[in-house]
């Protein structure tokens, strides 16, 4: 296994009947990074993530995990948020989380202080002595971000972490994520919420039809795109941007818009067209595309 790799997949394949989920599918990500794994609905991620926790084994191919043979004993080294809770609902909160972290391993006052710890940074120690069931959404997500990490886990797996949470609540976790990256944990999510990954990410694995359509560091994706975006906003008549052979395509966010320009277009035929028409421009920024962008041409591509 390579140096600095906390889990390389090789020719990794998973059928179901007459499916293939994952189609020799080969992957390294760094140890110590923030890695996303991204793809439409159906892509192969959920799979392949099981495959990494040991949930479900591979037809075909190997994968290692921080330089050890992927076997029972490595699961004890990741802790895994899945996207379905699947928490004990009759017991009480303080109890479940006591429990399960028992099963990593821990010693009983040892789990006991640690839960207490996380049930206060989470604002949660009014609750711990109540059901489980009893338990918003958003708590319940928060009560299931505790299991994952309660044992320290060197590689830690989340698939839609932010579902339920209000923004201070996600907030929250993400701060968390970006700290436990820092203390030397990998950090493996799996969103649709691209602003998340573009802004916390070092590097990307784009899956469609159980193949890597796009994989690397982040920054340097959105570079080999050059800047080809206009963000801008604008008073007045907004048909100034349909400009054949300038504007390839455009998305707007109320007051806000983003022109994605066609290949070798010069930004400055937008400003020209705004003042024929007598628009009046408050804001004009020539970007890189979103990560969002990028992830719908390479789908698009994918199903064409």
């Amino acid at each position: 296994m390579e140096k600095g790799a906390a889990v390389v997949l090789t020719g990794v394949s998973k059928r179901f009947d007459t499916v293939t989920a994952v189609n020799h599918f080969s992957l390294r990500i760094a140890e110590g990074s923030l890695f996303g794994l991204l793809g439409p609905n159906g892509a192969g991620k959920t799979t392949t993530l099981r495959m990494i926790l040991r949930i479900m084994l591979p037809d075909e191919g190997s994968i290692e995990l921080l330089g050890r043979p992927h076997n029972d004993a490595a699961q004890d080294l990741m802790g895994y948020l899945p996207e379905e809770r699947g928490l004990y609902t009759q017991m009480k909160v303080r109890e479940v989380l006591v429990f399960l972290a028992a099963l990593k391993g821990l010693a009983e006052s040892e789990a006991r202080r640690r839960v207490d710890d996380w049930l206060e940074r989470f604002e949660l120690t009014a609750w711990a002595d109540r059901k489980v069931v009893d338990l918003s959404k958003g708590m319940q997500q928060k009560v299931q971000f505790i299991v994952a990490v309660i044992h320290r886990p060197p590689v830690l797996v989340l698939d839609e972490p932010f579902t339920g949470l209000d923004p201070v609540n996600a907030a929250l976790v993400k701060d968390i994520m970006l700290e436990l990256r820092r203390n030397g944990a990998t950090v493996i999510l799996s969103t649709h919420r691209m602003e998340q990954v573009e802004m916390m990410c070092d590097s990307i694995c784009l899956i469609n039809k159980g193949e890597s359509v796009l994989e690397g560091e982040l920054a340097a994706i959105k570079r080999s795109y050059g800047k080809n975006t206009v963000r801008l906003e604008a008073t007045g008549d907004g048909d100034f941007l349909n400009l054949p052979g300038v504007v390839r395509s455009l998305n707007q966010f109320g007051t806000l818009t983003e022109a994605k320009l066609e290949p070798g277009a010069d930004p400055q035929e937008i400003l020209k067209a705004a003042v024929a028409r007598g628009v009046r421009i408050t804001r004009f920024e020539l970007v890189e595309p979103p990560l969002n962008d990028i992830f719908i041409e390479k789908v698009g591509e994918g199903r064409a």
